[in-house]
Formats: C-alpha cells, sequence, structure tokens
C-alpha cells in the first residue's frame, strides 16, 4: 500500500482551500439568509481537490480544462477555483445582471451561468471554462465533450494523444445513477468520432437526493456503478479526509494524462442543510439530520489533525478565517457598485461575430454562389478514387452519373448538392464535421461520403482529396443515441464557429429522443446565457405512406420554439436552397442554430433537381419561390395572368410536388403555387409583395401535416397581417390538409393515399 504523503506547504494549501470554501458558504448564509445558492457545505474538500487537478493536469500538459456541473456548490467553485471575483457574484445576488446595460437577453439564475478564467501554477498555464447549464441533471456532459473535442482539434492533438484539453465534470450521486445521458457519454468515451482522451468524472456523493435515500433511488450499491460498463477505475474516498480526496484527484488527473480514458471520484461527504437555503430536511430525513446537525465540518475535523500534527497553530488557522471574512467584506462592498464591464462571449474563436441584433439584410443572406468552374473542378475530384481502389459497380455508377451531372451543368439532385456544397466550403478552407446514425452512407442510400474497397474493406473519402490546404471533413456514423450524441455535436458548434458542424436524425421522428437539447440549448441559449451555435440539425420528413414513425420530424415543435430571431426552420423543395442554406450558415457575420426538414421520397423524384447555374456567383438562398410554371425554363404549362388567377396555393416542403402534379393532370391554370422555404425568420416582406400580385385570389394554406401539426398554426396569425396589409379579396388563410390527428401518420398505404386524394381534390375544387 502506498502511503499518501503531503509536505507541510501542501497542508497548508489543503487548509487553506477548505477556510476559503467553508468560509464562502458562511458569508453567504449570513448576507442572504434563506436565498437559494445550493451550497457546498459538507463537500468542501472538493475544492483542493479540483485545484490539485488542475495543478498535476497543468504539469502533464494539460492546456485547458473545460468543466460541466450542476447547481451543488457551483457559486463557490466559480469563485474558489475559477477565480470569478467575488464582486461579481454579489453583484447577482443582489439581482444584477451579468450582462453589460448595452446587451439584449432574457438572462439566467447565477447557478446556470457559464465562466471562463487563466489559473498558473508553477509557470503552467490552464485555462478554464465552465459551461453554462440548465436544471436539466447531466445534460451537460455531451455538451462539454463535445466543447472539448472541438478545442482538441484547434490544438490538433491526435488521436493517440488528447491530452491537452481535458473534460471535468461533477455530478451528484443520485442523477450519476438516474439519468441515463451518463451511460450515453460513457459509450461515447471510446468511439473514434466522440472520444476525449477520457473525461474525469467527480462524484459529489452527499447520500442524498433533494428528500430521496439511496435505497429508493439506485439498484446498485454505489451511485458510480454505471462506470463499469466501460471498466473505468473509480475512486471512493472520504469527504472528511481532505488528504485522500486530494491524493484521489491527483491519481485521477495522472491516469487520464496517462491512459486517456474516463476515470471517476467517488467522494463520500454530507449535504449539511436542505436541498435549498430554504428547505427544512428533517421532515423527511430526521435520522440522518439529527447525526449531520452533531458533526463537525471538514475544516475543523482536518484543522484539528494539522495542529496535533504541528503543522499549523490554533491562532494560525484562526487568522486564516479572519482575513479571509474581511476580504469577503471588502468584496461585498465592492459588490453593490460592480458593473460588468464586457460580455465575454465573443472571445477567441468568436472574435469579430456579431449577435443577432446587430445585422443588416445583407449580412443575413450571405455570399453563397460558387463559381460554376469551381463547381465543376470540385465535382472532378469528388467523384474520383485513386487508381488501386476497388468500388463497388453499383457506387461506380452513381459516381459516373454524379460526375456527368456536374459536368453538363445539371440535373443536379439532392444528395450531390449537398456534396457540393459540403465540399465547395472545405475547398474555402472551413472543416466539416458531419455526425448521425448511418450518416456515412446516408438512411437512404444517397450520400456514400465513405467508399469502401470491396476487396479490403479499406476506406475512402473523396471529399478530403479536394486541394491543398482545403479544410478537413469529419464524417461520423454515431452510436444508436439521439440525446448525448445531439448534445455532443452542440458542444462542439459552441466551441467551433468556423466548421460546418451537422447532427443528422435516422428519421426526423427519432430527433425527439434529445428533445431537452433542442429546448435548453439549441433554441435558447444566447438568450439566457449568450452563447451562439451554428449546429444543423438535419430532419428526414415526408408523408409518405410509412407510417407514424417514419413520416415526422414533428415540424411545429421547432416551429413554437422560435421567437426573437433565435434559429432557422427551414423545409426546403429544391437541391439548389438545400446548398445555398448549408453554405450560408458560415459565411455570415453571426451563428444562427439551423433546423431543416430534409427530403426522403424527393432524393430520387425527377423533378426535385436543379442547375448547376442556380448554385453560381450570382445565386443565392430563395425564402420564397415561385410558381416553376412561371420560372422554369423548361416549363411549358402556361398560367393565366395575376388578375385572373383565382387561389394562390401557399405550401412548404414536399406536398408542393403532389399539388405540381395534381395541377397538371388536371390542366388547371388559374391557381398559383408558392412555396415557403424558410419558415422562420419568417418572410413577411417577401410574402407581402408576392402575394400582392393577386388581389382576386382566395389565398389557402396546404400541408400534408395533420392540421394540429405542421406549420399551419405558427404560419396561420403571420398570413392574416400580410393579406391585410395586401386589401385584397382574402382577409385570412384557409386550411387544406389532413384532419387533425393524435398520431402523427397513418399507418396503411391505402389510407395514406386516400388522404392525400382528399385534400388534393380541395385544394383544385372550383
Amino acid at each position: 500500500k502506498k502511503e499518501i504523503v503531503f509536505t507541510p506547504e501542501g497542508k497548508r494549501a489543503i487548509l487553506n482551500k477548505l477556510v476559503e470554501a467553508e468560509g464562502f458558504e458562511k458569508f453567504l448564509d449570513v448576507k442572504y439568509t434563506g436565498t437559494k445558492r445550493f451550497g457546498l457545505d459538507g463537500a468542501e474538500s472538493i475544492v483542493p481537490a479540483l485545484e490539485q487537478i488542475i495543478k498535476r493536469g497543468g504539469a502533464l500538459g494539460v492546456q485547458e480544462i473545460v468543466l460541466g456541473m450542476a447547481h451543488r456548490g457551483r457559486l463557490n467553485l466559480l469563485s474558489q477555483v475559477m477565480a470569478k471575483p467575488h464582486r461579481a457574484l454579489f453583484h447577482e445576488f443582489k439581482g444584477g445582471s451579468f450582462l453589460p446595460d448595452e446587451v439584449e437577453g432574457s438572462g439566467d439564475v447565477k447557478y446556470h451561468l457559464g465562466a471562463s478564467s487563466d489559473r498558473v501554477f508553477d509557470d503552467n498555464k490552464v485555462h478554464l471554462s465552465l459551461t453554462a447549464n440548465p436544471s436539466h441533471l447531466e445534460i451537460v456532459d455531451p455538451v462539454v465533450l463535445g466543447k472539448v473535442r472541438a478545442k482538441q482539434d484547434q490544438h490538433h492533438c491526435a488521436d493517440g494523444n488528447r491530452r491537452a484539453v481535458m473534460p471535468l465534470l461533477i455530478h451528484g450521486d443520485a442523477a450519476f445513477a438516474g439519468q441515463g445521458v451518463v451511460a450515453e457519454c460513457f459509450g461515447l468515451s471510446g468511439l473514434k468520432g466522440h472520444r476525449t482522451g477520457g473525461s474525469i468524472h467527480f462524484i459529489i456523493n452527499n447520500q442524498i437526493g433533494f428528500t430521496t435515500y439511496p435505497r429508493y433511488s439506485r439498484s446498485s450499491p454505489y451511485p458510480s456503478d454505471v462506470a463499469k460498463m466501460v471498466e473505468a477505475p473509480i475512486l471512493h474516498v472520504n469527504g472528511d479526509d481532505p488528504e485522500a480526496v486530494v491524493f484521489a484527484a491527483r491519481v485521477a488527473a495522472e491516469f487520464r494524462q496517462q491512459f486517456q480514458k474516463p476515470v471517476v471520484i467517488d467522494m463520500w461527504c454530507y449535504r449539511r442543510f436542505g436541498h435549498n437555503e430554504g428547505d427544512e430536511p428533517g421532515f423527511t430525513q430526521p435520522l440522518m439530520y439529527k447525526k449531520i446537525r452533531a458533526h463537525r465540518t471538514a475544516l475543523d475535523i482536518y484543522a484539528d489533525r494539522l495542529i496535533a500534527e504541528g503543522v499549523t497553530t490554533r491562532e494560525d488557522v484562526d487568522r486564516l478565517k479572519e482575513d479571509w471574512r474581511t476580504r469577503l467584506n471588502e468584496e461585498f462592498e465592492a459588490g453593490q457598485s460592480y458593473k460588468p464591464n464586457k460580455a465575454d462571449w465573443l472571445d477567441g474563436r468568436w472574435a469579430g461575430k456579431k449577435s443577432g441584433w446587430q445585422l443588416s439584410e445583407n449580412e443575413r443572406r450571405g455570399q453563397t454562389g460558387v463559381a460554376l468552374e469551381t463547381l465543376q473542378h470540385i465535382g472532378a475530384e469528388i467523384t474520383s478514387t485513386p487508381p488501386d481502389f476497388h468500388a463497388h459497380r453499383t457506387i461506380q455508377r452513381f459516381l459516373d452519373n454524379r460526375k456527368a451531372a456536374i459536368e453538363h451543368g445539371g440535373p443536379i439532385d439532392w444528395a450531390t448538392a449537398e456534396a457540393l456544397a459540403i465540399s465547395s466550403l472545405l475547398y474555402e478552407g472551413y472543416n466539416v464535421r458531419l455526425s448521425g446514425q448511418d450518416s456515412e452512407r446516408g438512411t437512404f442510400s444517397q450520400r456514400h461520403s465513405v467508399l469502401i474497397d470491396q476487396e479490403n474493406e479499406a476506406r475512402y473519402l473523396p471529399f478530403n482529396h479536394i486541394a491543398e490546404g482545403q479544410g478537413r471533413y469529419e464524417v461520423v456514423n454515431s452510436m444508436l443515441s439521439e440525446e448525448a450524441v445531439l448534445g455532443f455535436e452542440y458542444g462542439y458548434s459552441l466551441a467551433e464557429p468556423d466548421a460546418l458542424v451537422l447532427w443528422e436524425a435516422q428519421f426526423g421522428d427519432f430527433a425527439n429522443g434529445a428533445q431537452v437539447v433542442f429546448d435548453q440549448f439549441i433554441s435558447s441559449a444566447e438568450r439566457k446565457w449568450l452563447r451562439m451555435s451554428g449546429l444543423v440539425c438535419l430532419l428526414p420528413h415526408g408523408y409518405e405512406g410509412q407510417g407514424p414513425e417514419h413520416s415526422s420530424a414533428r415540424l411545429e415543435r421547432y416551429l413554437q420554439l422560435c421567437a426573437e430571431d433565435n434559429m432557422q426552420v427551414a423545409n426546403c423543395t429544391t437541391p439548389a436552397n438545400y446548398f445555398h442554406i448549408l453554405r450560408r450558415q458560415l459565411p455570415r457575420s453571426f451563428r444562427k442554430p439551423l433546423v431543416l426538414m430534409t427530403p426522403k421520397s424527393l432524393l430520387r423524384h425527377k423533378r426535385a433537381v436543379s442547375r448547376l447555374g442556380e448554385m453560381g456567383m450570382a445565386s443565392s438562398f430563395q425564402r420564397l419561390l415561385l410558381d416553376d410554371a412561371e420560372t422554369s425554363p423548361n416549363e411549358t404549362f402556361v398560367l393565366q395572368a395575376d388578375e385572373k388567377i383565382r387561389r394562390v396555393i401557399l405550401c412548404s416542403g414536399k406536398v408542393y410536388y403532389d399539388l405540381l402534379d395534381e395541377r397538371e393532370k388536371r390542366g388547371v391554370d388559374d391557381v398559383y403555387l408558392l412555396r415557403v422555404e424558410q419558415l422562420y425568420p419568417f418572410p413577411l416582406k417577401g410574402l407581402v409583395a408576392a402575394l400582392g400580385r393577386f388581389k382576386n385570389a382566395d389565398v389557402v394554406w396546404c400541408q400534408e401535416e395533420p392540421k394540429n401539426m405542421g406549420a399551419w398554426s405558427f404560419v396561420d396569425s403571420y398570413l392574416e397581417w400580410v393579406l391585410t396589409q395586401i386589401g385584397g379579396k382574402s382577409k385570412r388563410a384557409r386550411y387544406i390538409g389532413r384532419t387533425a390527428s393524435a398520431s402523427t401518420a397513418t399507418g396503411t398505404m391505402s389510407r395514406h393515399l386516400a388522404q392525400l386524394k382528399l385534400f388534393l381534390e380541395e385544394a383544385f375544387a372550383p
């Protein structure tokens, strides 16, 4: 057995950190009695332990640590470990905002906010960043891992050496055992596309979850047992023995740096007060709290030990406490007049980016067209394979067809438009990361961005062989999880604004397995925490008779989350528009998440094609698309003059092609089809101009989703405003589509076709 030996200086350093940790909580308790702070009381040993991880990690090559934690002890760690100025915290306690006056945002409670700082130990500088998180326990874990992976890529960490950036996650015992996302994160830990070279997990095991005992909240002996799924070493340690805790922290840091695998510290301790400071634990745990009230603090126990060892004296300990109280009092006074001097969210990689509320119309559009010669050059490269590569026969035909289409200027199908969007960004030097279930090939066998040699299974990625100095393309077949994987990709996009980061659902229907990430992060993080993201979510969506689990990405849910220009939601119908909306994410001066309904049957639809010219220099994303009869050069179908148009059908997505075919079948020439390609931010001005031409027409909204789903409830009030501006015959848009339904779709093809026939009939009825 190796003995734990600390020098007298080391012991005094631990003592000092305990004085700070306990003194901080006591100070808050006096100044803000009863205010929620989720104190660290009973678990103070974590403070010297984290210091040790930073110090030892720094000595072993760690340059950056990304932390994630819940509310318990957060304010203490922010100020004592991350060196957030106490005055700033006291300013927030007083009800002040963490935002400078000129910055917009809704803000959040103080125990959710992130922070960053640099700490120096022995000339090793370590950058610390604490990720902002919601109250949804453990969901910040994958976000931290994604941020770490992005930072490792920025440090050019090779796969065998990810030591420079370390993920450090702090958990509660009940949540670590209870939340499935923890197991999902361990599931990611060894995978090529998601590994981070080992994470350190520190469980504050206070043996209670709010009011629930462990025997009711987990089925295994220890809260850390879930980590056994990857055979991670687990160090159980007594929180009343600070030297043991600090030693465990040191071992964990050394293990991670040596083996680059996850490691867990399970610190047994207690929670001195209720779950929050207004809570009475005696109602539910009377005996436990009788014991706790009689129990001395870790600081008292350790101070007595050091006095007995002759390392310090009672007077020294009292002086340390007094000096610390004096310092906190000074900071408290300074906090009364404290003003946040600048928001920190546009630093580092984000320097030069703007917030959404500072933008002009032109900046929103972005420059997305690419010279045709460039596209053709790229097209030739991405359809070539090395001379000794044995491609599958069908794949070779796929590549040859794609090459010919690009050479001849069209027809460009959906997957080719995506390939050109991604490869042109790579050509311009941006990195692209695409992750999702079976995303390398594509669920619908449309993408084929990784080619497999038929004789030896060697992998070849044409996108990584376009030009010298190009960006890097990383495509990942993810594990079979939505929540952790989407959280990870979101985290990646937080740390790397200059890469196109895409997450693809197998079908859009399954994205709700990650609903927390959409609700708590993607849609609201910029307003709550000033954290921007350019993440793209590709959600296959469309009614083709495949039943209730393979038809709907639940477009309505994403639209309901839209406000204050927080994100973009689109349902495109042409490959060219898809090309532009993907490319638009990067050249602009700001970042917003993009939720895209993507096609399934349209991937191979004869009419869902574009010309290469529609991706050329002068072209850009079109939020509205006019009727093909008007704009398509090969259309023979002629519409009536504007004043003779009796109906305008507004629609979005795949249903457009159903309407187009039906109109031609019927030979109707007085119904105009207008597509809304981007549903949010909603193109109000464009619609006023487009619909203003048809003053005598009635206006309908047609969708394939049931009435209580899809975009109808969202667009209805917008359309009412537009029609009021125009002052034509129509005052409100009428709904045409499937009737309201509890299930997203019917399970039988015959009923699916009958429903389609019914609403198409209504759409063109005189």
